[in-house]
């Protein structure tokens, strides 16, 4: 378990390395977007790498691991959205928007260690292609449940499919070995 909290803070340290550098290119445009479409722009890079796993060629440069990254990162303004649904601010200051990353991170993976415990790290016998399938499910599932105007009988929000959504991306880029392996003891 010491490993994966290691593996899952480096993949996260990478994916806001990438978040504050494209927040210093483009601020926060994406503040603009309703959460339908930030589903959206989720749903296109999982479907990318769905295809990309199957064709097994591509014609864009840029390969799986940046998609993944990109899952895990929209899915963080996704969740920043939510708790900025009453706030129509769309710039915010960088030490701001740095703690609102932290904050849904820190809580996402509060989630995924009660959650390794309890499935005792099944994921580490999961296929990469297998946990892009369960990805694209939730994204049916989180879209589904927005045209319910966020309504559901028995089952959780959107807000714990995102959640979902960035612990199984983690996942992919640990088994694509993204970062090390081996944590030492």
């Amino acid at each position: 378990m010491l490993q994966t909290e290691a593996q899952y803070r480096q993949v996260i340290q990478l994916c806001k390395e990438v978040f504050q550098k494209k927040n210093k290119d483009y601020g926060t445009a994406w503040r603009i977007l309703r959460l339908p479409s930030i589903t959206d722009q989720i749903y296109i890079k999982a479907q990318r790498i769905r295809t990309l796993q199957e064709l097994k060629t591509q014609r864009i440069e840029e390969g799986v691991i940046p998609e993944f990254m990109g899952i895990i990162n929209y899915c963080v303004m996704a969740l920043i959205q939510l708790e900025l649904a009453d706030n129509d601010q769309m710039d915010i200051p960088v030490d701001e928007l740095t703690q609102l990353y932290d904050r849904q991170v820190s809580n996402v993976m509060t989630l995924l260690f009660a959650k390794n415990h309890d499935y005792g790290e099944a994921w580490r016998e999961m296929r990469v292609s297998s946990m892009t399938d369960i990805i694209l499910m939730k994204l049916l599932r989180t879209k589904q449940i927005e045209d319910n105007q966020g309504k559901t009988l028995i089952s959780e929000g959107v807000d714990a499919n995102y959640m979902d959504m960035i612990n199984y991306a983690v996942f992919c880029l640990i088994k694509l070995g993204v970062v090390a392996t081996s944590v030492p003891e």
